[in-house]
């Protein structure tokens, strides 16, 4: 029986281009998921888009002469092509700055309103002495007072993780241009995380398959929740739908506080374009539908703590109770899919500190599937990984090139050569069966990797598979049987059947090329569809025009299962399928490869 599977994809900033450090953690882990749970037959939601609120915004937008509007529809369409390019299979791909979006965020907020669950509160916001700007907590640095980590943000420390605020820090400064804000008196909105801690540390405990480093540093959130502030002085965002508050120019949402909800407006906005306006309900209201978030490791906090208590309270679930909101009762994530980070010789990638591959760069040079690959295989799903040329080479020259690439090269071209079209099995032996079980076999062992998000253990199995067809090639040379044309036939319908089987299995990771042995093997039409780029209107403000991901998966043949060739079928001259990369870029990467300074 099929299931609705929500896969939520962290919200990218869009002051500027994505890099590969950002898309190992959000996009390809989410696309690997979202391909397999459709291929397993499942009704999968994905959906995301760009976060485009708050004061970096504004910032970025000063530095490069536009206007905030200007740089948010600037890089909504740079971010939406290079997740295109990289093959990530959105339902819909979107903005923030949607008149949807803002109705959603809204009406979340008066039912947390209405069950008590904001309280207005005077607190010491920071400001910036030479531009009179209010500074965003994570852009004032300082010494953490609880753990004396240097470098700890103005909203939380990542080395301990507790809740700060900037006044806390020792020694803040701003990370825009190094002064020291000032800290003035000013009324904003709340969460009274607090009014949560019965119900989120309950919640948690249920949590027992989640991966261990993310629940362990939720459920230490729980033993010191404080009021967080959802509103901030600045024009750039979701206004307040509250008497005294809506009217006011410079009092609008955190811009946490939106996109968090993003995930709830994306599913609305997908309904409504697509027909029907309530279909995003099957995979938000149906207790049995299930929901996988993906992010990298410093988004924990928003979506393991932050966004289940944003639930809670609509759904009148918190410790105060209250009624259920106008989207009817909500579910909670089912788990938490956070990845550690990808570094570089060490580091975070860094734009400001020049250590950056942009993706797009990357996928001109490279293409996708290696990308996806090697993020799949050596990224970091549960520990920080350095990314370096000499494995990106190595990876792609041995193991996609050498293994993957020669194994359906030879099958295809041998058959091509000797039949034309896929062989008859006439003379079948031990050995054919045993490496035919083998691959069919491991759709099972893949396919619950998968399910567990998994990805490295998956790809090395399905690898595994490869591994084995090459070999069997090897020891049974069918290039030597033109005096046993049966035996030969029944070698290269093996081959050929292990070659389709094993596509299968790699096509959640390597959707492009997927389709290329699709093709060589005799297929037609879409094998492992793409995402879309769309140009649409707002749905509430026709004036406003933007491009979407979306696309049409509904019509893909993929599916997970080994299914037995058609004998007869004709065969296509195969090209290489991964190209060999130069061993020197290894030692150097390519001319644009970024040098950490």
């Amino acid at each position: 029986m099929s299931a609705s599977v929500l896969t939520a994809v962290a919200w990218p900033y869009a002051n500027g281009p994505r890099h590969i450090g950002h898309v190992s953690g959000f996009g390809v882990p989410s696309d690997v998921f979202s391909r397999y749970q459709r291929m397993a037959g499942n009704r999968v939601l994905m959906v995301s888009g760009t976060d485009e609120h708050g004061t970096p915004i504004s910032v970025q937008a000063e530095n490069e002469g536009l206007t905030t509007r200007q740089l948010a529809d600037k890089y909504n369409r740079v971010i939406a092509e290079d997740l295109q390019g990289l093959g990530l299979s959105y339902d819909l791909f979107t903005r923030t700055t949607t008149g949807n979006h803002y109705e959603v965020v809204q009406q979340i907020f008066l039912a947390l309103y209405r069950n008590g669950y904001v309280l207005p509160k005077t607190t010491t916001g920071a400001i910036s002495p030479s531009t009179g700007r209010t500074l965003p907590d994570r852009y004032i640095e300082g010494t953490c007072p609880i753990c004396g980590y240097d470098g700890a943000r103005g909203d939380q420390c990542d080395n301990c993780g507790n809740q700060l605020d900037p006044a806390d820090l020792i020694n803040p400064v701003s990370r825009i241009n190094g002064e020291k804000p000032e800290f003035v008196e000013t009324e904003h909105l709340f969460l009274d995380l607090p009014a949560f801690t019965e119900s989120l540390g309950k919640w948690l405990s249920t949590r027992t398959g989640w991966r261990p480093n993310v629940l362990k540093f939720a459920q230490n959130l729980v033993d010191d929740m404080r009021p967080r502030a959802i509103s901030r002085d600045l024009d750039w965002g979701v206004p307040i739908p509250l008497d005294g508050w809506r009217d006011q120019p410079m009092k609008r949402f955190y811009v946490w506080f939106d996109a968090v909800i993003g995930y709830l407006s994306a599913s609305v906005e997908w309904a409504r374009r697509t027909g029907d306006a309530d279909a995003w309900k099957q995979w938000w209201t149906d207790p049995a539908a299930q929901g996988y978030y993906f992010m990298g490791k410093d988004n924990i906090t928003f979506h393991a703590q932050i966004w289940p208590t944003l639930l809670m309270g609509h759904n009148g679930q918190g410790d105060r109770g209250g009624e259920v909101g106008p989207y009817g009762e909500l579910n909670l994530p089912d788990e938490i899919v956070s990845s550690e980070f990808l570094t570089m010789s060490g580091s975070k990638f860094s734009t400001s500190r020049g250590t950056v591959i942009y993706v797009r760069d990357f996928l001109r040079e490279f293409g996708p599937d290696t990308l996806r690959y090697f993020i799949s295989v050596a990224g970091p799903e549960n520990q920080d990984t350095d990314f370096t040329w000499d494995e990106f080479v190595r990876r792609t020259n041995f193991e996609l090139a050498n293994e993957w690439g020669n194994l359906v090269n030879r099958s295809v071209s041998m058959a091509v050569k000797n039949n034309g079209a896929v062989p008859a099995p006439t003379a079948p032996q031990a050995a054919d069966e045993e490496l035919k079980a083998l691959s069919r076999n491991a759709f099972d062992t893949v396919g619950g990797h998968l399910q567990r998000s998994r990805f490295k253990a998956a790809s090395q199995e399905a690898m595994r598979v490869v591994s084995a067809a090459n070999k069997y090639l090897s020891d049974q040379e069918p290039w030597k049987l033109k005096d046993d044309p049966d035996r030969r036939d029944a070698v290269l319908h093996t081959a050929l059947q292990v070659v389709s089987d094993a596509n299968t299995l790699l096509t959640p990771f390597l959707p492009h090329s997927a389709q290329k042995v699709h093709e060589l093997l005799g297929g037609t039409g879409v094998w492992s569809a793409q995402p879309e780029i769309r140009e649409v209107t707002d749905l509430d403000d026709p004036s406003i025009e933007y491009p979407v991901l979306m696309g049409d998966y509904a019509g893909e043949q993929a599916a997970w299962r080994s299914t037995e060739i058609e004998v007869g079928r004709p065969l296509q001259k195969p090209t290489p399928l991964f190209a060999k990369l130069d061993p020197k870029l290894g030692e150097t990467g390519p001319e644009w490869a970024p040098i950490e300074s």
